[in-house]
This record gives structure tokens, sequence and C-alpha cells, in this order.
């Protein structure tokens, strides 16, 4: 991990950033909830640990000294010990029905909003991603989910069938457990460097972008004995073993992992779609083409073939910008190419201590890129490189160019324009019609509450489900769809837990994919740390009008006390 901290000449520590190679799978694709994953989880801690270090006084003495920062209600003091008189102050708090509100109200409640100090900024952590291509968080190992045996190393199946080997967390069989354990090791690393950061960046702030044009470059490498031949990249194609995903996502029928050879079923299915021409066969030797991507253009192109490419300066500290998925020795065998231009290059500006990053997925997405001797292979990866076994070199070679213009000053040319798509983009995603409640309920009525005079503990799962609208009528960006809110005094209620915190979970469902009615289930799994007192649940939502229109509402469950 390499950690970029910011200082403020006036207010210290403001934010990082840092970058770390693995995928964000923690959570598979069962999971139908929106998540950060252990990216997100990472950054959502840090910031809480910076709040809670910096004296905001938003974290218990318990919390700091447990180290993970979970969000909880210590901002409002412990005003009462007796638990028969904090029921009997829950029992007077009953469920509230669903009342319009506006958006603000959302944003102005969420848990972030209310704890921002407007004489200073607030503190931003970015967890970015690396060369992650071949790096799982699943590091239990894959294993077959009919026999709990390990899987088939070499092509990743349980008797032939990709189907059923799955990667295994840290924290199997729960997946928000495996997330929240990978999240917290890569936050608690980032907290290390934090603390112990001393090399300041110094030099020139500076970058070079160009766009190029992947599917048919010319592409020079070294031969044995030093020599050198030129060779060509491809029209973008996707392999067999590309439709047997991984362990972290399997595919589907009877493809696998390390298929370098293709069946004639699905070849004539590819056939029907797009037949390659022969040298593209060749030119992707030795992949199998299943999807010839790079000349398929209906509605438009399948796969871009203009990509951009970028190499930022910060002093010292150079990043990366690639569109891709590396894996490690791929970004092992780039970075270190790059570094070679910079330190060897004639410029005393960089030095052996010169730092090399890799920011992966960046401003466009073209699959995967692999190192020569990983493409013959043909497993996951290789099936996803899209221009053919010298698309690693290519990208050497490019942004060797664009280093060499970086310590030189030169300009480089902005080369060809990717297409713009804006207006031909088609979506399979139904609209929202309208929304609708049962006569006599209103959107943000409770339609399970809490039980009547309940006491929770740590640890346990409060659930409450309302009345509710599909969450695409609005977003709430900035803002929130589930609140946990505590009591103070008698009648002050504040924001302790949003929808943005690991501990709250919202889920929508309606009863039929035609039906305008649905319901918000809003799980609070109580954290450990979290203070003793009164609780109320809160929905947020918008519905859609049968004209159109939107209507934001709000609606609270009863009142609850934890212990």
């Amino acid at each position: 991990m390499t950690l970029l901290k910011f200082v403020d000449d006036e207010w210290g520590p403001v934010g990082s950033f840092n970058w770390f190679a693995t995928h964000g799978t923690s959570m598979s694709r069962t999971n139908s909830l929106i998540s950060g994953d252990n990216k997100g989880a990472a950054a959502r801690f840090m910031e809480d640990w910076f709040d809670q270090d910096s004296g905001e006084g938003i974290f218990s003495d318990e919390s700091k000294a447990s180290g993970i920062p979970r969000r909880i209600s210590n901002i409002i003091p412990f005003f009462r010990n007796n638990h028969h008189e904090l029921r009997e102050l829950a029992a007077s708090f009953q469920s509230s029905s669903g009342k319009s509100a506006t958006r603000f109200l959302s944003i102005a409640k969420r848990v972030r909003s209310s704890l921002r100090r407007a004489d200073r900024p607030r503190f931003i952590s970015a967890f970015c991603q690396a060369n992650c291509g071949d790096v799982s968080p699943n590091v239990l190992g894959a294993f077959c989910i009919d026999t709990g045996l390990p899987c088939d190393f070499n092509h990743s199946t349980c008797e032939g069938k990709n189907e059923l080997c799955y990667g295994r967390g840290p924290g199997y069989p729960d997946e928000f457990e495996s997330t929240r354990i990978i999240g917290e090791r890569q936050f608690k690393k980032a907290v290390e460097l934090f603390n112990n950061a001393s090399e300041q960046l110094e030099g020139k702030v500076d970058y070079r972008h160009t766009y190029v044009d992947f599917s048919e470059l010319q592409v020079t490498i070294p031969k044995q004995g030093g020599d050198t031949e030129i060779v060509k990249t491809c029209p973008a194609a996707m392999g067999f073993a590309f439709a047997a995903g991984t362990t972290d996502g399997p595919g589907a029928f009877d493809f696998k992992q390390g298929d370098d050879k293709g069946n004639a079923f699905w070849r004539l299915v590819r056939n029907l779609l797009k037949k390659p021409k022969q040298g593209q066969v060749d030119c992707q030797h030795p992949k199998p083409i299943l999807l010839d991507t790079g000349e398929m253009k209906v509605p438009y192109d399948w796969t871009p073939s203009i990509l951009p490419v970028q190499i930022l300066r910060i002093g010292q500290l150079v990043i990366l910008s690639v569109p891709g998925e590396f894996t490690t020795m791929a970004g092992r065998r780039l970075r270190d190419a790059v570094r070679t231009v910079l330190t060897s290059g004639g410029s005393k500006e960089f030095d052996e201590n010169v730092h090399v990053v890799i920011a992966g997925l960046t401003n466009t997405y073209s699959q995967y890129i692999t190192t020569f001797e990983e493409y013959q292979i043909q497993r996951y990866e290789g099936a996803s490189t899209l221009y053919g076994p010298h698309t690693l070199s290519a990208y050497i070679q490019e942004f060797k160019k664009l280093a060499a213009a970086l310590i030189s000053g030169l300009s480089v040319q902005s080369g060809p324009q990717p297409p713009d798509l804006l207006g031909k983009q088609i979506s399979l995603l139904t609209p929202v019609v309208m929304d609708a409640t049962p006569l006599g309920v209103k959107f943000g009525d409770v339609s399970k509450d809490v039980p009547k005079n309940s006491t929770f503990t740590r640890g346990e799962n409060v659930t409450v489900a309302f009345w509710s609208a599909c969450p695409r009528n609005d977003l709430m960006t900035e803002g929130t769809f589930a609140l946990v809110e505590i009591l103070q005094g008698e009648d002050r209620w504040v924001p302790a837990y949003d929808d943005d915190d690991f501990c709250l979970r919202f889920i929508w469902s309606r009863p039929s994919k035609l039906s305008t009615r649905s319901h918000a289930t809003i799980e609070w799994i109580i954290p450990e740390n979290a203070a003793s007192g009164v609780y109320r649940i809160r929905h947020f939502g918008a519905a859609k009008h049968l004209l159109g229109s939107i209507k934001h509402f709000t609606g609270s469950s009863s009142a609850f006390v934890v212990a």
C-alpha cells in the first residue's frame, strides 16, 4: 500500500489517498444491496477514526480503546441509568404516521452532515484501486459449494462445473463480516502509514494525457540477443474462459478457466453473432474467440478501441492512470518500466526514491491486462485481455512515451478522440410509472414495528418495515434513506447512525415486479459500542404519483431501549 497524506498549513491533516490492489468482491453477486464493498468500508472506518482521533467528541473512550471505529452516539450524555425509567420514556413515543417532507430534511438529518463543522474542512479518505486483476479478497481459497472440497486448481471447477466453485472470505459464511474484515485490514494499514508518514513531496505538479487506439497498434518488443521486433495488437475479443467467470463470481454453462480450445457448440453460437476473420483468430492466438467484440458495432461498439492513458506527477510521486485491471505481475512490469525511464532519462528531478503507483480502472474500462505468459494460460484474466497477447507491451510502450515527455517537458499529441455515445445509450431498466399504498395507508407508515416496550442489547438486530416507494425516484445523494436517532433530554431526537454506516441496512422490496406497492425494511445491528438510551428508526423516501410529480415523505418507528 502507498499512502498520500494531505496536510493543511492551518488545519493540519485534511485527508489521505492510498493505493492497494484487491477486488471489491467481498460481497458476492447474491448480495442485492448497494455497497461500497471492502474499499467503501475501509474509507468509512478511516474517516470515522480521524473524527474520533482528532477530538471531535463523537466517540466514546471505549470506542477509542477498541481501535475499530464504529459510529456511536456519545455526542449524547448518559442521562439515565435507570432501565425502568428509560422504558417508560420510550413507551411515550409511538410510531408516527407517514408525512410529507422536504428532500433537504434527509440531507440535514444525515449523521455526518449534522456533525460537520463550518469552521474547518471535512477529513476525506480515499481507498483507491491499483493492479487488482488477479487479487481476490476471498483469502480462504475456493471451495465447491456442494461438497465443501477445494475446487480444481487449474480450471476452478467442481466436477467440471464452474457454477459450484466459490471463493471464501475471512468471515465465511457471512459476506458482510468478510467485507468488514477486509475493509478493516486496509483501514489499519492506512492508519499505520498515515501516522508514520514523514517523506514530504517536493517538486513539480505535472501530467501528460493522450488517447491511443489499441485495436491495431504497432509495438516494438525486445528479442533475445538484444534485437527488437515489431508486433501488433488486435481488435478486441473475449475468450471462452471469460464466460467461466472467476471464483469471486462464477459464470455459467460448461465454460471453464484455462480453456485455450473452445468447443463446437459455442463456436456456432458465436458465429451467429459475429464470426471472426482468420486474421483476428491468428492475432488473438492462443485465445479461442467467444465474442469478437472489437468488430461488433451494433447498436454501438461492444468494447472500446480508443483508450485514455495518463501519467500524473506530484513531486516524487508518479501516478499511472490505467483504464483496466492489470494483474499483479503486469502492474509490476509497467511500474518498473516507467521507473527506469524516470531515473535514467538524464533528468536530475527523479532519483531512486521515486514512487510509482498504478491507479486502476481510470477514466474508462477495458477489461483486464495480463502478461504475455499469463495470456498463454487463458484463465479468466487472459481471456479478458482484449487486444491480444501484446496488450501489456503496448501499455508499457505508450507509458514510456508519456514518462519521457514528462521529464523532458515536451507536450504530447491528444491522439484520436473516442466516440461520443451519450446520445446513443440504451437502457433496459423500466422506468418508475407510479407508487401507491393501500387505501388508508400513507407513504412512510410503519408496516412492521418494534415490539411494544422492547429492550435490545448490543449485537442484536432491530428490524422495522415501512410502506415505501421506489428508491430510484430520488437517490438521496448527500442524504439518507435510513436513520437511527437517539433521544436527548425529554423530546429532542439526534441523528446517531444512517445508511452510510456499516451497521445499518436499507432493504427495499415489492410484492411483484408490476406492483405499485413496496416496503422498505431497515435493519440495525446494534454496535458493541453503542450508547445506552432511547432510540427510534426513521425512513426517508420519495414517491412518484401518476401525473409524474415526486413527493418526499418520512416516517418513524416506535421508540425502544438499548441497554
